[in-house]
């Protein structure tokens, strides 16, 4: 089950990301993190802009809303999230990936 964690710079997740996939799409779960497939490859920040691309257009907030907290130059990053609450932020990706798992939510 992925976890939402609420913090003062806005909403955090943790995601793993496929790079050079056949499309850009959550995928599913892998512990407490999402499986993100992004078309992209891992060079030249490529990957993460097409993560924060795919995460503003999911979740229906402005791009500059959407940033990779941290593991830049990692598959495991983790993604941050101002302007949506963690309700709206569950509803949208549990909508868009239905077999995902109802998220808990952690305050740090």
């Amino acid at each position: 089950m992925f976890a939402i964690h609420d913090t003062a710079g806005g909403l955090t997740f943790a995601v793993k990301v496929r790079p050079r996939a056949r499309e850009n799409a959550v995928t599913g779960e892998l512990g407490d993190a999402i499986k993100v497939s992004i078309t992209a490859p891992p060079v030249d920040g490529k990957a993460n802009e097409a993560c924060i691309e795919l995460f503003a257009d999911l979740l229906k907030v402005p791009r500059s809303s959407v940033t990779i907290a941290s593991g830049q130059n990692s598959q495991h990053k983790v993604i941050r999230v101002n302007g949506i609450s963690a309700q709206e932020l569950r509803q949208r990706l549990v909508v868009t990936m239905p077999t995902l798992s109802a998220p808990h939510q952690e305050r740090v």
